[in-house]
């Protein structure tokens, strides 16, 4: 018996459906949204419902191309790198303040695109989105080298300067904390950057985009090229323009990023690249708060995020009472539209994702772990599915039983 109880009638009804209006859904270069050179577009789909939202300017290389040359000529001759860094700081909190006025309509697209619960976007990341911008805002005018100490009659000092052009690339689970994390210490520093969100979270980004306008960053500054990752997101990594590549997601792609960038002109790269997090309870803890915490750990964010708790080893005095707990809570999971208060899952990002949790759950079956809930998808329309939690897993070691959920990849 399934005990969600907000599933089909509140995953695609009529009630909760809040679409905001689609604005921008071109790339955003120099200044300006422009049609990609090839004409392409892509679509975005509302995973609550699997409708087409709207269809998105598909940047490739030359578009990369075009976007690197203007934040090159930004930053080579723009005020953004020559601007006090007390000025920049005003404007950064002046697009901060945009977005606060703005965080209905930005938390509904995130709730569209993503499927993530609006309610976590108003109250959780994108207020931690901000957070940041202000943050980086106020580190801006303490960006300072040293005075080193020399023997004889000598200065010596280390100054410390914005790189140049930043290549951006971010992941769809976390679209607005995501594109916040990685934009905001490079404007800080005085760099001008090119942007790629993921192709299944693009509208965000796009509308931060006209926000930064408005709050007075200079054209060249923050260029926003929607696409793929084998093409803009490849362009990106291997653009000998480019000075330094930061890329969020999955450690296969991660490689290729690192690859690229060597192969092309050595620039440096950061990495934050997919985890597997095991979640450790011991006789001495709580219960039904451990339960509590190992469900939230692996459901929150419908599973999608790099430190979920996709594993739980639990000491095995307590197995059995904690096993208990654990499987009663997900049942009690509410599975719904994320517009509505009471949901506390949304659907999966996209079909993809839907379907590489469902491979997973058939995989565990096929290994011999035993399924205590759920493994099934919700309603009739929309990636949804049960929180899933397997027990009996094969593991290298087998000193203690194992209890582990599985949500996403």
């Amino acid at each position: 018996m399934s005990s969600l109880s907000n599933n089909s009638s509140s995953s695609h009804g009529n009630s909760f459906l809040q679409m905001p209006p689609i604005k921008f859904t071109k790339l955003f270069i120099n200044g300006d949204f422009v049609d990609s050179l090839s004409g392409r577009t892509f679509e975005t789909i509302d995973p609550r419902t699997e409708e087409v939202i709207a269809r998105v300017s598909e940047g490739d290389k030359e578009d990369i191309d075009i976007a690197v040359k203007a934040a090159r000529q930004a930053f080579d001759s723009g005020p953004w790198p020559r601007l006090p860094a007390s000025e920049r700081a005003k404007i950064m909190m002046k697009w901060a303040d945009l977005i606060d006025e703005n965080i209905e309509e930005l938390a509904a697209l995130d709730t569209v695109d993503a499927g993530k619960l609006n309610y976590i976007n108003k109250v959780v990341e994108i207020p931690s989105a901000t957070n940041a911008l202000r943050y980086y805002a106020g580190a801006a005018d303490k960006i300072h080298g040293e005075v080193l100490k020399m023997n004889g009659d000598f200065h010596a000092y280390t100054l410390l300067e914005p790189i140049g052009v930043v290549g951006h690339i971010i992941p769809w689970n976390a679209p607005s904390l995501s594109f916040f994390i990685k934009v905001s210490p490079s404007l800080a520093a005085g760099c001008t950057m090119v942007l790629k969100p993921a192709e299944q979270t693009p509208l965000s980004a796009l509308f931060y985009a006209h926000l930064a306008k408005l709050a007075g960053i200079p054209d060249g500054v923050l260029n926003i090229v929607p696409g793929f990752g084998p093409t803009a997101g490849a362009a990106i990594s291997s653009h000998m323009d480019i000075d330094v590549v930061s890329f969020t997601g999955s450690i296969e792609v991660g490689r290729e990023v690192m690859q690229a960038a060597a192969r092309s002109n050595l620039k440096p790269v950061s990495l934050e690249l997919g985890g597997k997090s095991p979640l450790i309870i011991f006789n001495d803890a709580d219960i039904d708060k451990a339960a509590q915490l190992a469900l939230f750990g692996i459901m929150s964010n419908k599973g999608e995020i790099c430190v979920a708790s996709s594993r739980v080893f639990v000491q095995e005095e307590i197995y059995d009472e904690f096993e208990k707990k654990l499987v009663e809570k997900a049942k009690s999971w509410v599975v719904g539209d994320p517009f509505d208060p009471k949901s506390l899952q949304g659907p999966q990002a996209d079909r993809n994702q839907l379907e590489k949790i469902l491979s997973y759950i058939e995989h565990g079956k096929r290994e011999g772990a035993t399924l205590l809930t759920g493994g099934n998808t919700v309603g009739n329309k929309g990636y949804y599915i049960e929180p899933t939690i397997f027990c009996n897993v094969k593991v290298n070691f087998n000193f203690i039983k194992v209890s582990t959920s599985v949500s996403s990849a």
